[in-house]
């Protein structure tokens, strides 16, 4: 039986178009790792701003990967966890991890 290629370069695009970005990836896996207020993210990747930490949430938050809880505290205290889909990405998160390591110590071996 032959593949669908159509269907899974869609498939590959869209997984590329979450993945792209810059700061997604981190996000997710400073959020898995316990950080759950913005500020603890924030700190928790360095080089990101403000202003994009938020958008990048927000985004996750309409993609389903985040969920957002607000307590009516004083100050008000805001907490993001990532949802049961977003940790089906756990696995891929993983793998590039130790793919990227591989591939440093490949590079870093070549070099010498």
């Amino acid at each position: 039986m032959e593949r669908d290629q159509t269907e899974e370069l869609r498939a590959l695009q869209d997984t590329l178009y979450f993945i792209g970005g810059k700061w997604r990836i981190p996000i997710i896996n400073a959020i898995c790792n316990g950080n759950r207020r913005f500020r603890e993210i924030e700190r928790s990747i360095p080089g990101i701003t403000t202003r994009m930490l938020s958008k990048e949430l927000k985004e996750m938050e309409m993609n389903k990967l985040v969920k957002r809880t607000v307590y009516p505290e004083t100050p008000v205290l805001i907490e993001y966890e990532p949802t049961g889909y977003c940790r089906t990405f756990g696995n891929i998160i993983s793998e590039m991890i130790n793919w990227g390591r591989e591939h440093r110590r490949v590079i870093v071996e070549d070099k010498i």
